[in-house]
């Protein structure tokens, strides 16, 4: 393997702010590269905080701001990768390819890398379609571009891996359709990774195609079994011969913390064997691949240390405590209401919140499950606030714990209820110029098949609560608001 330590190449990183793109950043730094990342909002990666990175605002569609991040750069990765399936947004994904794969070329650029998804070839599926359109774009220009085609990744903060951890979960029992049967290469995170930054240094490489696959060649049927081994809860799984890809999706949806259409994606992928061609790759970038079993032990260590570069969703919540059982991205659940209320005035109504076990709506529901959860030993009517009026960060409210709080803008509490899962609750205020919107959100981390079975039959009451908590929070500031506009008497002259 070629030492870099010592390179001290520009590398751009199209795509930073996404999954693989903030694992690949610190990659490269380990590698010895300069970088310049490059996000449609740089604020994401600048958060990351990586040390000697400079991180930049650009978009593929925009050619000027091409122009910015272009000058001086050796070697490329274009990681740009929409989730949108539309006409509209497929046209810019190919507009943007041609922009970026032209700019390329005037600015001197080496190489460019573009990964993708293993697939059959004659699929259906746009998201796959669009793939192969991109990386044919990218390779009919001057620069040479190489296309790295990988199997399910598995890593920290993965799709996959949260979507195999939930279904684990979740479903003692699984019917498993004929795309789940199919079998295909799951792939270390860190393999790929490593594939990813080495291939640049293999002049053989340019222009070419390479599948990027794990050594172990498996259905999705024979990955829910061993990750079940391994967590103590292996499901008991159950073959149909059919496969309705549709339904599938929704069943996805609806079990795991996956939407439907990347499961859809995914299913597109598994539409048969997919058997990969990995020996030119190894032949290549000869490492030691990695198994099912490390690459999820890996996966789950790196959680627990808190150590992810990034989650495939943003806005994703922690593990609770780091427990398997509880996945890794909530349901959610929110309403909204407009108001012309002063900021001051929604967020004093705000931080009422359940002062005198006053929840601004449907006083009975709060009682009622504040009793049974009473009942079972947990904190409801055990923790009065420390203030009526205001809150601090870490403040108790009853079965609530403010874990973080600013000023006007955000209140997030977490529910400490004993419950099949782990629950967040936030109010946010939105400034929209001439008025003000107030927005409150539940997130709820299933776990397990009770969790499943305590979030769906509530979401028709939780609908009803939250409506009437943000129009509740607007009518009390519309009230504040005129109580101080009464009491203010002008100065006598």
């Amino acid at each position: 393997m070629i030492d870099n330590s010592s390179r001290r190449d520009l590398a751009l990183v199209v795509g930073a702010s996404g999954y693989i793109g903030s694992n690949l950043v610190p990659r490269l730094l380990d590698r010895g590269y300069r970088i310049r990342a490059v996000s449609r909002n740089s604020a994401v990666l600048e958060a990351r905080a990586w040390p000697g990175v400079e991180c930049h605002n650009a978009d593929a569609l925009d050619p000027t701001s091409l122009e910015r991040v272009l000058p001086g750069v050796d070697v490329a990765w274009y990681l740009v990768r929409t989730q949108e399936s539309s006409p509209q947004s497929a046209e810019r994904d190919r507009r943007a390819a041609v922009n970026f794969r032209d700019a390329a070329a005037r600015y001197g650029v080496r190489r460019i890398v573009y990964l993708s998804c293993l697939a059959p070839t004659d699929s259906q599926c746009p998201h796959l379609q669009l793939q192969r359109e991109i990386a044919q774009i990218l390779r009919e220009g001057e620069v040479p571009a190489t296309e790295i085609r990988s199997g399910m990744v598995v890593g920290a903060g993965s799709a996959f891996l949260d979507m195999t951890r939930d279904v684990v979960n979740r479903l003692p029992l699984a019917v498993a359709p004929r795309w789940a049967q199919s079998r295909s290469f799951p792939i270390a995170l860190e393999d790929l990774l490593t594939y990813l930054v080495e291939v640049v240094n293999r002049p053989a490489a340019a222009g070419k195609v390479y599948d990027a696959t794990g050594p172990d060649f498996l259905s999705f049927a024979s990955i829910l079994r061993r990750f079940g081994r391994m967590l103590g809860r292996e499901p008991a799984i159950i073959p149909v011969p059919v496969s309705i890809p549709w339904l599938s999706s929704r069943w996805l949806d609806l079990v795991s913390s996956v939407p439907s259409h990347i499961a859809q994606t995914f299913i597109a992928g598994l539409a048969r064997d997919l058997p990969g061609d990995d020996d030119r790759l190894q032949k290549l970038i000869p490492i030691p691949l990695r198994n099912l079993e490390p690459s999820i032990e890996l996966a789950l260590a790196t959680e627990r240390e808190g150590d992810l570069p990034a989650h495939w969703a943003e806005k994703s919540i922690p593990c609770k405590d780091f427990r398997p059982p509880y996945a890794s991205y909530a349901k959610k659940l929110t309403d909204a209401a407009t108001t012309t209320a002063s900021a001051a005035a929604l967020w004093q109504a705000i931080c009422s919140f359940g002062a005198d076990n006053d929840y601004f709506s449907y006083r009975f529901f709060w009682w009622f499950r504040g009793a049974a959860d009473w009942l079972l030993g947990g904190p409801s009517f055990r923790r009065p606030r420390r203030d009526p009026a205001w809150l601090r960060l870490g403040d108790v409210v009853d079965a609530w714990r403010v874990i973080d709080l600013q000023p006007g803008r955000k209140l997030t509490l977490l529910l400490e209820m004993r419950l099949p899962g782990a629950g967040v609750l936030e109010f946010e205020l939105i400034d929209r110029g001439a008025d003000r919107e107030v927005r409150a959100t539940a997130h709820f981390q299933p776990a397990g098949a009770w969790g499943m079975l305590y979030w769906f039959p509530l979401i028709p009451f939780h609908h009803l609560v939250f409506r009437g908590m943000t129009r509740e929070i607007v009518r009390r500031a519309v009230e504040i608001d005129r109580y101080k506009a009464g009491s203010t008497c002008p100065e006598s002259g």
